[in-house]
């Protein structure tokens, strides 16, 4: 491999390719000593993250995408803060109790992450949102009442985890943040499982660990939201249903893919939980 003819090459498509990247003298300078440092393989990955550098997708546009993620943590390890300051009156379990707190302490660990993860790439976290979990008086019991708080953990959970796959296109020039953002993304996934058969077990609704369709489970039109769009059983241009002959109802179709959502029907959901 001829580090310097792939330069060249690129050098007389963009001429500016050095400016991109640093000063000419400096850019060859860490080219020629590139092949001594690293081994064979690892030199195209090298070399390609110094040219994302040039091309790649800029660091603040992932910024801004991890500063929308840490508003969603925000909200979450607010909501399981406030609710294991009154565990003890409203949460009737010490099984329950041990499991919502074990989740506030993941989603505490996720602000922390976020936040560590944008000043190493040079931007600034954003600050948390005052917010107000009643939704506006919507779910006015929810820390009074254990059904209404596990129904808006659901509806949390079950939206962070659409939020994150939504995300998870615009990190991908990034493997080491896109690999911490689908991490926190199966921890939010394990989340909504654990709380919906919570959920369960407590008698609040009949619901599985997992999205069927679009039902929520949920006994309120405010949360209906987060959940439409979950009712698709189309996968890359692949009706599920019944694919090759086989007996698969629409609704294990729409069970086997959580569906993404984009940044404006994320914020559209969060909107009445945040006062300023």
């Amino acid at each position: 491999m001829n580090l310097y003819n792939i330069i060249n090459e690129i050098e007389k498509v963009d001429p500016e390719v050095y400016e991109r990247l640093d000063s000419r003298r400096s850019a060859m300078k860490n080219f020629a000593g590139l092949g001594k440092k690293l081994a064979f393989t690892a030199v195209p990955f090298a070399l390609g993250s110094m040219l994302n550098k040039a091309y790649g997708q800029s660091a603040n546009s992932i910024v801004d995408v991890l500063n929308f993620a840490l508003t969603l943590e925000y909200l979450e390890a607010g909501f399981y803060a406030k609710g294991n300051t009154v565990a003890t009156v409203l949460i009737p379990n010490a099984g329950d109790r041990s499991a919502i707190k074990t989740i506030g302490n993941h989603e505490t660990a996720h602000v922390a992450a976020l936040k560590a993860t944008i000043q190493q790439l040079g931007g600034t976290p954003v600050s948390s949102p005052t917010f107000d979990y009643t939704a506006k008086g919507t779910f006015a019991d929810v820390f009074t009442n254990y059904g209404t708080f596990l129904a808006v953990a659901q509806t949390f959970e079950d939206t962070g985890v659409r939020a994150y796959k939504g995300q998870a296109a615009n990190l991908i020039s990034n493997n080491d943040v896109l690999t911490a953002a689908l991490n926190i993304h199966s921890v939010e996934a394990r989340h909504a499982s654990q709380v919906r058969q919570m959920r369960k077990a407590n008698g609040f609704g009949d619901v599985k660990p997992w999205i069927t369709l679009n039902q929520s489970g949920i006994a309120s039109s405010a949360v209906q939201t987060s959940y439409n769009g979950e009712e698709n059983t189309t996968q890359a241009g692949v009706q599920i249903t019944n694919i090759n002959g086989q007996k698969i109802s629409k609704e294990a179709a729409s069970e086997a893919f959580d569906e993404p959502l984009d940044k404006s029907q994320i914020l559209a959901i969060v909107k009445p939980f945040i006062v300023a």
